[in-house]
């Protein structure tokens, strides 16, 4: 059985060619044709299954070197010397982690951008973990590029570093210049690589079914994760396919301001050697130096924020691994991608899905919040959310503090991981890449500025999108923010407008046109029935706190004007306050880059003569005539003397009450 489908060759393999578990007797193929790498949890399985010795001896030397290392610092806690020998136990992590090989290298990188969880002394040792570890010899680099390209190196290129400039977990670095003069990074693969990640690959998968079914409070696909990790992994391991993610991401996002994608070069890229244009840059953890030279750091933080809220949330293919040696400020003041070996995918629906997350969790819908978890498969259907609204409510307003600039992911992942063990959440295999992704971007920013929020920097983004996506599944949830029990919600559009006013491609005449498109569609009606309802109400309001004025003014005459107005301000209530929300509204609007008064004047006839106004109008006019004449009739009803034995003592505006469909 083969853990993995490739195109083989005439020769004995010599290196990473080789399967773990490839058949025996197959008829040999040149190397320099390119191989297919697909993830075969099954087949590694059944190859691993028949070797109990190898994977023993494996064990041992991941078990070993740990416990060794735990065993240190629990003597230096012993001895009080914890700190003197910090930076000594942070380089014997560094090397444990190197000899265990690419699975182990992975974690060490993503604990390099936490500075919130890892000591500075271990965050500079396992920072060398992103692209100074200990290269392979160059021998076996060129004779790879030979095998795979099909020339030496020197008739394929005009200058090659006689040494790799960089070395990571997968592959090792070479600058070098083509023929035609462009500086290139010639990347090259380590050798035995697939052999050492499917054996680890398969001791976490085993690990991951013995806890799933052991420990009864994990409710998590572990197994799915661990395969979502490996497939990607085995993905990372095709540079020809790197090579394809580049050029995907390059049309996605190389658009977007200050982003770069370099360029990669097909004709000299293979499975085991990638050629792509070189970038001279300076890696996010190192603000000083980007600052000084006149670039603002925390600009590209945000920069990369906004791309990977488009990478997540708009087309749904997003970069896994944003490591530091993955992100480069290059010195004209861009922030440039390099690696785009590790890429995954969210669903349309789970895209959806989690805008609506971070909506009702901004706004502390927490009803809301769990049928999303629902919808994102962290619950089942069938769940019971009675006890889990209140209980998402407890945890999430912990964790939000008092604004949305308090929350970071850590906060929500954090208190989120009380909930897990109390009801019957589980982490779907596909969130695993994405928190991954998320939490070291996170952890980079941090780096920059330790006060840097991730949420308060998306949530223009996301107000952006509830404006202008015309999913049906966004217009019904900007439904369901801006009315509550049939009233309109001011304070919430003013907040989205406010927030999506700040995103960079906020386009508000784009706004203005898809807001009137769809309210005059027939998906729209809902809508314009509760604006009519809203305009109804609020007219009415108006109109009774006119007559109490002037009835006021009347009776009192004006020397009892000021007493009056008391009364008369009371009786206003929500009405002045929604009059004053709508002037903060058109205020923002105003302000709102692109705003044309011309273009707004343009559109009033548009939208007066359409035949859905003017059904409006009529239910406006009908609604208040409706309540005009409810309230003379009550009144009549009302003057009649009833003796007061017939009321139990109620007042007489108490006695008569009408249905709420007139009275709201």
């Amino acid at each position: 059985m083969t853990v993995y489908s490739e195109v083989v060759t005439d020769e004995p393999p010599t290196d990473s060619s080789a399967s773990a578990g490839v058949n025996s007797g197959q008829r040999q193929k040149p190397i320099s044709q390119p191989m297919e790498l697909t993830y075969d949890p099954e087949a590694i399985e059944a190859n691993y299954h028949r070797k109990p010795l190898k994977v023993l001896w494996r064990l041992i030397r991941i078990i070993f070197p740990f416990a060794a290392f735990y065993f240190s610092l629990w003597l230096d806690r012993q001895t009080g010397n914890l700190e003197y020998h910090e930076k000594k136990r942070a380089i014997k992590l560094k090397q444990i982690l190197t000899q265990l090989g690419p699975a182990y290298i992975k974690v060490g990188q993503a604990l390099s951008t936490r500075p919130d969880l890892v000591p500075q002394a271990y965050l500079e040792e396992l920072a060398h973990l992103q692209d100074q570890l200990p290269p392979f010899s160059n021998e076996i680099a060129f004779r790879f590029i030979q095998e795979e390209l099909g020339a030496p190196p020197d008739d394929l290129f005009a200058e090659l570093s006689s040494q790799p400039v960089a070395a990571a977990s997968l592959g090792q670095v070479y600058k070098g210049r083509l023929k035609t003069g462009e500086a290139v990074a010639v990347k090259v693969q380590r050798p035995d690589l697939a052999q050492g990640i499917a054996i680890d690959i398969y001791i976490l998968r085993q690990l991951a079914k013995l806890a799933t079914h052991s420990i009864k409070r994990i409710r998590s696909d572990l197994v799915g994760i661990m395969d979502e990790f490996g497939a990607r992994i085995f993905d990372e391991m095709d540079y020809t396919q790197e090579g394809k993610n580049a050029e995907r991401f390059a049309q996605l996002y190389g658009h977007l301001k200050d982003i770069y994608v370099p360029k990669i070069y097909e004709e000299y890229t293979a499975r085991r050697v990638l050629t792509m244009e070189w970038i001279e840059g300076i890696k996010l953890t190192k603000p000083e130096k980007i600052q000084a030279r006149g670039i603002d750091p925390s600009y590209l933080i945000e920069i990369g924020v906004q791309c990977s809220l488009r990478q997540l949330l708009e087309h749904g293919f997003f970069h896994a691994d944003p490591h530091p040696g993955n992100l480069l400020a290059t010195l004209d003041g861009k922030l440039a991608y390099l690696d785009f070996g590790m890429m995954s995918e969210v669903k349309p629906y789970q895209r959806y899905g989690l805008i609506e997350a971070v909506v009702h969790m901004v706004n502390r819908d927490f009803e809301g919040l769990a049928h999303d978890y629902v919808q994102l498969e962290f619950l089942t259907s069938d769940t019971d959310l009675t006890p889990i609204i209140p209980a998402l409510a407890e945890v999430f307003n912990n964790a939000l503090g008092a604004s949305v600039a308090e929350l970071n992911f850590k906060s929500i992942t954090d208190e989120f991981s009380a909930l897990m063990y109390e009801y019957p959440f589980r982490v779907p295999a596909y969130y695993a890449l994405i928190i991954r992704s998320l939490v070291t971007l996170e952890g980079i920013a941090i780096n920059v500025d330790p006060n840097f929020k991730v949420l308060s920097k998306a949530y223009p983004y996301v107000s952006k999108r509830l404006l202008t996506d015309p999913a049906p599944e966004l217009r019904s949830s900007l439904q369901d923010l801006l009315f509550k029990e049939g009233r309109f919600r001011w304070n919430r559009l003013e907040n989205l407008l406010r927030n999506a006013r700040n995103s960079d491609d906020y386009d508000l005449n784009k706004v203005l046109n898809q807001t009137l498109d769809f309210l005059f569609s027939e998906r729209g009606e809902f809508i314009r029935d509760r604006l009519a309802d809203e305009a109804i109400r609020e007219l009415d309001n108006l109109g009774q706190t006119f007559l109490q004025t002037m009835n006021h003014i009347l009776q009192a005459g004006f020397n009892s004007w000021e007493n009056g107005s008391v009364s008369a301000s009371a009786a206003k209530g929500n009405s002045q306050e929604n009059l004053e929300q709508l002037g903060r509204i058109l205020e923002i609007l105003r302000n709102t880059r692109g705003f044309n008064p011309a273009t707004v004047v343009s559109l009033l006839p548009q939208i007066l003569f359409k035949p859905e106004t003017r059904q409006m109008g009529q239910r406006i006019v009908g609604g208040l005539a409706q309540r005009a004449v409810a309230r003379l009739i009550r009144e009549m009803l009302l003057s009649e003397d009833i003796p007061p034995e017939q009321t139990n003592g109620a007042k007489p505006q108490d006695r008569l009450s009408l249905p709420a469909s007139v009275e709201s």
